[in-house]
C-alpha cells in the first residue's frame, strides 16, 4: 500500500466530506432545540447567531454533502465550496452547546488539510449543460418573482409582514407544501398567488427532472454493464485488465482480494456477467485509446493482459505503454515464441502459465521435487 495515495488520496477527501456532512447533519438534529449558545465561544457570539445556531448544522451538512459529491465528479467548485465549509462546519460545532459537536470540530479539522492536499486532483471546470442551466435560472426566477410578488402585494396577503414571509410563501407554494397559515386575501392577490403557483411548480418540476434524469442514466448504464463517467473518474491507483479470455478469471479472483481493478473487454456477455458480480467493466476495445484515458491509465499503478489471442494482447499493450510510459504491464502469453514480441510491445513481464504448469507437471511425474505443494502454493490453497 502507497502511504500517501491510500490514506490521503482523493477517496479519503471525498469520504472525509462525507463523513463531515453526516456528523454535521446528526448533530443539527440533536441540537435542534438549542436557543442559546453554551460552547467556549458564546461570549462572542451574536444574538442572532445564538438564536439559529441549533438547526444549522443541518444546513451546513447539506451544503458540505453537495460539495462531497461534487468532489466525486472532481469538479473544481467542489473542493472549493468544502474547503469552505469545512471551517465553518468546525466553527460551527464550537459555537453549539451538545458535547456531540467536539467530534465533528475534530473530523472538520482533520478533512481540512487532506483535502487541501488534493487541490490539483479537482480540476474539472462546472460544465452545466442547457438544461441544467434553463433549470436553474427557472428556479431562482420563479423564487425571485414570487419574494418580491408577494410582498408587494403584502396587503392583499394574509400573514405577510416581511421578506422572509414572502419568500417562506413562496417557497411552500412552489413546493407544493402549502401549510395555509398564509394565504390570499383579494382578488388581485389571488391572480398573483395562481401566477406563482403555476411558475414555482413548474421551475420545481423542471429542477427535479434535471437531478433524476443522471441518476436514471447511472442505472441504465449499470444495467449495459457500463461504468459511469463519475466512477470513472475517482478511480485511483487500480489495474486495468485488459480483454477476457479462459486466463483472466483466475486473475480477477486474485485482484478482487487485494485491489481495485477494471477490466475492458468489447463482449457485452461477459460485460454483464461481470457486472452481475460488481466487477468495475467498461464495454471497449482494449486496444483504443479513448477507454483507456477513460479508466485513468494515468493513474493507475498497473496493467494486466492475458486473453487467448497474444496479437491483440500486444496491441492493447502497446496503446498502454504509449499512454503510460512509466506503469508496469504484465501480460499471460498463450505461444511461447510470443514472449520476445510481447516484450519488444512494451511488456514489463511476461509469463507463460502454460509453459509453467507443463514444468510442474513433468516434475511431478519424473518424482523431482514436490509440484503439487509449489502448486498449492501458487494457488494459496492449504
Amino acid at each position: 500500500m502507497q502511504w500517501d495515495r491510500d490514506w490521503i488520496g482523493v477517496r479519503a477527501s471525498i469520504w472525509l466530506t462525507f463523513a463531515v456532512a453526516a456528523l454535521s447533519v446528526a448533530t443539527g438534529i440533536i441540537n435542534i432545540s438549542t436557543t442559546t449558545v453554551a460552547g467556549p465561544l458564546a461570549a462572542y457570539v451574536p444574538p442572532m447567531v445564538q438564536r439559529t445556531v441549533g438547526f444549522t448544522g443541518t444546513l451546513t451538512g447539506f451544503l458540505t454533502l453537495a460539495g462531497a459529491f461534487m468532489l466525486r465528479n472532481r469538479l473544481r467548485a467542489g473542493w472549493y465550496l468544502t474547503v469552505a465549509m469545512l471551517p465553518i462546519t468546525a466553527v460551527q460545532g464550537l459555537l453549539q452547546a451538545s458535547s456531540y459537536s467536539y467530534p465533528l470540530v475534530v473530523l472538520s479539522l482533520l478533512a481540512l488539510p487532506v483535502v487541501a492536499l488534493n487541490r490539483r486532483t479537482f480540476d474539472h471546470e462546472l460544465d452545466l449543460t442547457t438544461t441544467q442551466l434553463a433549470a436553474l435560472g427557472a428556479l431562482v426566477a420563479a423564487q425571485v418573482y414570487g419574494t418580491v410578488g408577494t410582498f408587494a402585494l403584502r396587503d392583499g396577503f394574509q400573514g405577510v409582514n416581511s421578506l422572509i414571509d414572502a419568500f417562506y410563501y413562496t417557497l411552500v407554494t412552489g413546493s407544493t407544501v402549502g401549510y395555509g397559515d398564509i394565504y390570499a386575501q383579494t382578488q388581485q392577490a389571488r391572480l398573483f398567488a395562481m401566477s406563482a403557483i403555476l411558475l414555482s411548480v413548474a421551475s420545481f418540476a423542471i429542477a427535479l427532472g434535471v437531478v433524476l434524469t443522471p441518476m436514471i442514466e447511472a442505472r441504465f448504464s449499470a444495467a449495459l454493464g457500463r461504468m459511469t463517467e463519475q466512477q470513472l473518474d475517482t478511480l485511483e491507483n487500480h489495474v486495468l485488465v485488459l480483454g477476457y479470455g479462459d486466463l483472466t478469471e483466475p486473475i480477477l479472483e486474485e485482484l478482487e482480494a487485494q485491489t481495485t481493478f477494471v477490466v475492458i473487454t468489447e463482449d457485452e456477455t461477459v460485460t454483464r456477467r461481470l457486472t452481475n458480480r460488481d466487477v468495475h467493466v467498461l464495454t471497449a476495445n482494449p486496444s483504443d485509446e479513448e477507454p483507456l484515458k477513460n479508466a485513468g491509465i494515468d493513474r493507475a499503478r498497473a496493467v494486466i493482459a492475458a486473453t487467448n489471442d497474444d496479437a491483440a494482447d500486444a496491441l492493447a499493450i502497446l496503446t498502454a505503454r504509449e499512454l503510460n510510459p512509466e506503469i508496469h504491464i504484465a501480460v499471460g502469453v498463450t505461444q511461447r515464441e510470443n514472449v520476445s514480441k510481447l516484450k519488444r510491445a512494451g511488456a514489463d513481464t511476461v509469463i507463460s502459465p502454460a509453459a509453467i504448469g507443463g514444468h510442474l507437471l513433468v516434475e511431478a511425474a519424473m518424482g523431482r521435487g514436490d509440484s503439487e505443494r509449489e502448486a498449492s502454493d501458487l494457488l494459496g490453497e492449504e
